[in-house]
């Protein structure tokens, strides 16, 4: 009996002291050289084309660091752009290694539909958006309204508990593509458009003729933490992606930024020497190189960085960080420790 509870004490202390083993997905990644990460077919600020045909957004920036941490180039990226009922048969079936598409994590999809959700890289909630010619002042008032929402979401289902739970009538225009949808609330279609906020901070933004004409209203119905996802299966894919924000969030704690991240490499801040690489080891337990962070603030930027020029106040949605700030700025940003 001792040399068997010794022998398993042995085996358990090498399990643990052993890195992830590489599985499926990240073999193929490496063989393949690119990541394929799926995405929105296009919504500014998170996931869209620009006019040069390159792609931008919060949700695309996850992908460029992923990809700066296995690759050392955060250019080493295939998108797929993909619907919301596409989205996660395509994470399943194999088609994308990476879904970074503005996609809630729920307990339904984390557990029954076979993905791990990494890391809430946007903190979002349901609401409305309205043309002030409206009159209306609150979500309440919106009782006997035209609503356009998106098939296939938590949106939808959101839509119709909150009519339920207020006793109000609601008449949802139910469309498929989320572009189709914010055209027909635009064009006069629906008297209120329901999405994340995020997503009706880009519709006014890129799609009204004239934004100031349009607000969102103040309420939010739903808590939407909106998270990158992989596969289930493969341990090591699993923290590569996850371990990749949190560098982003660290960065930022630590004041480290694409811009001084060089001179940041001369810190004596252990906690930084260890973020940058400059302290060896950090990057075996990924199987990546030890500069796989440095890589991602280098190339990406920290997420502060990320989130200013693509959804903050220095882009057209120009959206306060709110629920997205650090947390030692009221918000629910926080780095688990890079050590």
């Amino acid at each position: 009996m001792k040399y068997f509870l010794s022998a398993a004490a042995v085996c358990l202390t090498a399990a643990v002291s052993l890195p992830a083993q590489a599985g499926q997905t990240f073999d193929a990644v490496k063989a393949r050289g690119t990541v394929t990460c799926g995405v929105h077919t296009g919504l500014g600020g998170f996931g869209a084309p620009d006019a040069k045909g390159e792609w931008a957004g919060l949700d695309v920036d996850v992908c460029r660091a992923v990809a700066a941490a296995v690759f050392g180039d955060a250019k080493k990226v295939r998108y797929v752009p993909l619907s919301a009922q596409q989205r996660l048969t395509a994470l399943q079936s194999g088609e994308i290694d990476l879904l970074s598409r503005n996609t809630t994590w729920t307990m339904s999809r984390d557990t029954a539909s076979g993905l791990l959700f990494t890391a809430v890289n946007f903190y979002d909630g349901q609401g409305f958006l309205v043309n002030k010619k409206l009159g209306v002042k609150g979500a309440k008032d919106l009782n006997g309204a035209t609503v356009c929402v998106q098939t296939g979401t938590t949106t939808e289902l959101n839509l119709a508990d909150f009519a339920r739970a207020n006793k109000i009538e609601l008449k949802p225009v139910t469309i498929e593509n989320f572009e189709e949808a914010a055209n027909a609330f635009v064009s006069g279609r629906c008297d209120a458009m329901t999405s994340d906020g995020s997503q009706l901070a880009a519709i006014r933004a890129n799609q009204t003729p004239n934004p100031d004409d349009y607000v969102i209203l103040p309420e939010r119905i739903s808590k939407e933490p909106l998270a990158t996802a992989v596969r289930q299966g493969d341990d090591q894919w699993f923290n590569i992606v996850k371990w990749t924000f949190q560098a982003m969030i660290e960065a930022e704690e630590r004041g480290v930024t694409s811009a001084n991240v060089d001179d940041m490499t001369k810190s004596s801040d252990p906690n930084v020497q260890r973020l940058l690489g400059v302290t060896a080891g950090m990057g075996k337990g990924l199987g990546v190189d030890d500069k796989w962070a440095y890589n991602i603030i280098k190339q990406v930027g920290n997420y502060g960085e990320s989130f200013e020029r693509n959804v903050g106040h220095g882009s057209k949605l120009k959206l306060d960080r709110g629920l997205n700030a650090l947390w030692t700025r009221g918000g629910m940003m926080y780095a688990i420790p890079v050590r």
